[in-house]
């Protein structure tokens, strides 16, 4: 899987490629047996291709974990990686041509890190470009002339990850046949529903579009995709970044470029939406959520251009744009979801700091009695870096505890769903506020040295009972606060059943340093090595990779289901340990443990929104394992409309559970402000523009969707039982009036 921001970095990287470039650079001159005055051989672009991939084939085999030279096994994996690149649902190459190409395996380790042999790639590449032609003209006959049914009982398979290749071209038509199909439906399912005729013309100049922009890759486009099928042999997070996307990306941090804040990956051939940036565009339309898939990207009202199989830097590049322009994603659900595919239509912008901060919620539930039990809500979605005067994640957390505590709270939740990660030192700062001083995470490198890393300040700003809210979203730096709380036994985590399970660190490498220093020429920039340095773990020793954090009490959650997580990216680092840190557990979870679960689960088995949820999770579940999806219309249509009444019912019941409390909204601005500020207002349900089914999010109103509302809100009752369990008589409570 390949991964890649679409707009300017929000945070800044843990570790930077200074602190690599010594010993790596001593490793590929002894790897190459330069001599200290030997000068560099005049480059040509084929020359400075075979530099670039003999450095980086050193640089991974001396400095990523394994220690492992190129060798024939992996050399083989190179060769898969490289064709999943290229042809992410195993549908182009013939068997006939994995046979042919599998000659390389003889010598293509040896050939690679010796002479920087890219001469694989490029004939590879050549034979894709010939099926993806054969493909595109086979696709277009059967447009042009075929009439498709769509009233039987046959499937289409959409998870191809284990499909055998097509034999020869007579078995690769009868899958370009059924993918058309797919397609076809698709479009007469989504939100515009076209005419036959249109689709035809539709998908038609799609398919087109997508030949002539593969054609056009350049030779170091190739070489791009090639090394980077190289660095995810050994692990999912390193990357190769060519000079291209180098450059990109240093105009994206001088602000001249603006995207629509989604982090993306590529999956089996697909575009996904992996991530999005609080405050971004993507994030405030409520119209894209983690787990959706792009297939096409027009600009404005242009022409969408198909984007299936394309490469990811491409796609991020057409995404991309003037800040104040528009952007038209046609986006596909979840695999395994039955919805539509539908249009979205983002204007670019610049993300601003405020809104990606944290914020709070003060929410004032009714009790039996007729009293009222207040209890306070943070969410935090990253861990970024204060710069520019700007507080940290830390330091606003820090003034929102403040705040719930001035207004005794009865307990908190700390949300961390959303929370993909950021600063080490902020989770570390951040994990502090509710511990004495004490081992947080622990770091091993590539030679085994383990660094504990330890919150120096005894001061604790909240004391009181803590939830930490995760979901399979939460990754890196929220692990590592979530696992130590949970070590130390000082929060209840609620959730998903795991977290993401990245704990790994990644350090970018500007290749043109080590080329310089070991005299390797080149005749451009040849961009940068992003490169796994380091493990996670926890103050008790478990690593964070692979496992992530599992959840004390456990909640129905679509996120759960759905393939996201380290174990579904090819070759992660594996599960292991290292030596547990000295730390003193406070152990204020387990005594309680066994009856807040007992309560929890009572009040999710008799909630009829999480009724409904568990439906909806059953079935996406089977849909997911099957790997398939119906080709009849009318079934299609039934499951559309399932889901929807599904979705709306789930939602009426998030409203009416929200509506039993009154909730006050506190910001980082309004935190030092005496009082309260005047109480949220309900507001109606928010509506696609097309007419269609409310969007997953509504971040401008402050809202999170509906099954994202019920687990919040069990959440809350887990911390009021939590509360009283750990304080059988308060001291009193706050007043449901407003101030």
């Amino acid at each position: 899987m390949i991964r890649r921001p679409d707009t300017k970095p929000r945070r800044a990287p843990n570790w930077t490629g200074r602190t690599l470039v010594a010993a790596t650079v001593v490793a590929v001159a002894l790897s190459w047996r330069v001599g200290e005055g030997a000068a560099p051989i005049a480059a040509d672009k084929a020359t400075t291709a075979a530099n670039i991939t003999r450095v980086v084939t050193s640089l991974l085999a001396g400095s990523q974990f394994a220690h492992h030279p190129l060798d024939d096994q992996l050399a083989g994996k190179l060769l898969e990686r490289y064709l999943e690149a290229l042809d992410g649902s195993r549908s182009l190459f013939l068997q006939t041509d994995v046979d042919e190409l599998a000659t390389y395996r003889r010598t293509l380790a040896y050939a690679t890190r010796m002479e920087g042999d890219t001469r694989p790639a490029q004939t590879i590449f050549k034979r894709f470009l010939e099926r993806l032609g054969q493909q595109a003209a086979y696709d277009t006959e059967l447009l042009r002339s075929a009439a498709f049914d769509f009233t039987g009982r046959d499937t289409f398979l959409f998870d191809r990850d284990r499909a055998a290749r097509p034999r020869d071209l007579t078995s690769a038509h009868a899958i370009w046949r059924e993918e058309l199909r797919a397609e076809v439906l698709q479009e007469k399912l989504g939100d515009k529903k076209p005419p036959a005729a249109d689709i035809a013309k539709t998908l038609t100049r799609r398919h087109a579009q997508q030949l002539r922009m593969m054609t056009a890759l350049g030779q170091d486009e190739v070489l791009e995709i090639y090394l980077d099928s190289l660095t995810h042999v050994y692990d999912p997070h390193s990357d190769y970044l060519g000079h291209e996307e180098m450059e990109s990306l240093s105009i994206a941090m001088n602000l001249s470029l603006f995207g629509i804040g989604a982090s993306l990956s590529s999956d089996e051939g697909a575009c996904t939406v992996h991530e999005l940036v609080p405050g971004s565009p993507a994030e405030k339309s409520g119209l894209l959520k983690p787990g959706d898939r792009i297939t096409a990207v027009a600009q404005d009202a242009g022409e969408p251009v198909d984007v299936t199989d394309m490469p990811l830097t491409r796609i991020v590049g057409l995404i991309r744009g003037p800040k104040g322009s528009v952007v038209t994603l046609t986006v596909l659900p979840p695999v395994g979801s039955a919805g539509p595919p539908r249009t979205v239509r983002l204007v670019r912008a610049e993300i601003k700091l405020e809104d990606q901060q944290a914020k709070a919620q003060i929410i004032e539930k009714p009790e039996p009695d007729g009293s009222t039990v207040r209890l306070g809500v943070i969410d935090l979605a990253s861990f970024y870096s204060g710069d520019g005067g700007a507080s940290g994640a830390t330091a606003d957390v820090a003034k929102l505890l403040a705040k719930l505590k001035s207004e005794r709270v009865r307990g908190v939740v700390l949300d961390l769903r959303r929370n993909g990660g950021g600063s080490l030192e902020e989770a570390i700062k951040l994990t502090g506020l509710f511990i004495k001083s004490g081992p947080v995470v622990q770091t091993r490198d590539s030679n085994n040295v383990v660094q504990v890393d330890t919150d120096p300040d005894p001061g604790v700003i909240y004391d009181g009972p803590l939830v930490v809210l995760t979901s399979r979203f939460s990754a890196s730096a929220s692990e590592i606060a979530a696992g130590a709380l949970q070590d130390y036994g000082r929060a209840v985590i609620v959730g998903d059943s795991t977290t993401f399970g990245k704990g790994t660190v990644q350090s970018i490498l500007p290749l043109a340093t080590v080329m310089d220093r070991v005299k390797a020429s080149h005749t451009y920039d040849p961009g940068a090595l992003k490169i796994t340095i380091s493990k996670f773990y926890r103050p008790s020793g478990a690593s964070t990779e692979l496992r992530g954090v599992a959840s004390d009490i456990v909640l129905p959650s679509r996120s759960d289901v759905a393939k996201v997580g380290e174990g579904e990216l090819k070759d992660p680092l594996p599960w292991d340990t290292v030596a547990a840190a000295r730390y003193e557990r406070v152990n204020r979870v387990e005594p309680w443990l066994a009856t807040l679960r007992t309560q929890s689960s009572r009040r999710v088995e008799a909630d009829r929104g999480f009724s409904d949820l568990r439906a909806e999770i059953a079935t996406l579940k089977a849909r997911i394992a099957a790997g398939q999806v119906s080709l009849n219309e009318a079934q299609r249509r039934r499951e559309i409309a399932a889901t929807e009444a599904r979705e709306k019912e789930i939602e009426r019941v998030a409203r009416v559970t929200a509506a039993t409390g009154t909730r006050y909204a506190i910001t980082v601005k309004n935190a030092a402000k005496p009082g309260l500020p005047p109480p949220e207002v309900a507001v109606a349900k928010p509506v696609a523009p097309d007419g269609g089914v409310a969007p997953p999010h509504d971040h401008e109103s402050g809202e999170l969707g509906a099954a994202e509302n019920l687990v919040l809100s069990e959440s809350l009752m887990i911390l009021r039982d939590y509360a009283r369990l750990l304080e059988p008589k308060p001291l009193g409570h706050a007043s449901s009036s407003p101030r």
